[in-house]
């Protein structure tokens, strides 16, 4: 019987991407799983992939009053995962100061009101989705390593002030999710190919591969505290 059974999994962004796969996983060992998710039109679909039972709730990262009654009407959860955010990217010479705040406002500051006031079981567990960028900049993604650094260092910090809830970050490198849909096809391909064959791993990454990687966080009580970097060898290449 898997740890996950009867476990309370809260997945913000589960409607896409690597949050829908973190609460697909999640659900399939038997969670109690909800999602949330800015979109409702995402969220029916999302339920009804991840499997009968699912709630999705439509709440915005920004929305701390939400937030707040969302966490008081609701149980303590065991474990949190935050995958949700949308990041201009560019130069930041060529980012408008209001992009480079509604960067930070959706990643960093979107989870950190999240964890500000999710309630959480005493053994339970609270997962950033960071990213290479954190430890391999780009001159072109300046704004979007910075923000990944710094919800690593949150995670560290709060693995201490939650103690012995335990806080950790998963790293991922380039993953194919419907972030990249607004490429054509040839070229999400071709870029796709390119940059997997750049890497040690000599593939680009899969929703599945970070899911992974947070379930075994949830699952493994002497983790925290630290980052997971699943990015094909990219931080060493």
């Amino acid at each position: 019987m898997s740890i996950l059974k009867d476990k309370r999994v809260l997945v913000v962004g589960g409607s896409s991407g690597i949050g829908l796969a973190v609460a697909m996983d999640a659900k399939a060992e038997g969670a109690d799983v909800t999602v949330l998710s800015r979109s409702k039109e995402k969220l029916a679909e999302a339920a009804r992939r991840i499997g009968e039972g699912t709630r999705g709730i439509a709440l915005d990262t920004a929305d701390q009053p939400g937030i707040e009654a969302f966490f008081s009407d609701n149980e303590p959860f065991d474990h949190i995962v935050i995958s949700a955010a949308q990041t201009p990217t560019g130069p930041i010479r060529k980012l408008t100061l209001e992009e480079a705040h509604a960067a930070m406002e959706s990643k960093f500051w979107g989870a950190y009101r999240i964890a500000r006031a999710a309630r959480i079981s005493e053994r339970g567990t609270l997962t950033f989705i960071s990213g290479v960028l954190a430890t391999r900049p780009s001159a072109s993604s300046v704004m979007q390593g910075a923000i990944n650094a710094a919800l690593e260092g949150l995670a560290r910090g709060l693995a201490l002030e939650f103690s012995p809830v335990r806080v950790n970050a998963v790293s991922p490198g380039l993953i194919d999710t419907p972030l990249w849909s607004r490429l054509d096809d040839d070229a999400r391909e071709a870029m796709f190919a390119r940059v997997g064959k750049s890497l040690p791993a000599q593939v680009v990454g899969q929703p599945q591969d970070v899911a992974n990687a947070v379930l075994f966080l949830m699952k493994t009580p002497f983790a925290t505290g630290t980052t997971v970097r699943v990015d094909g060898g990219a931080a060493i290449g």
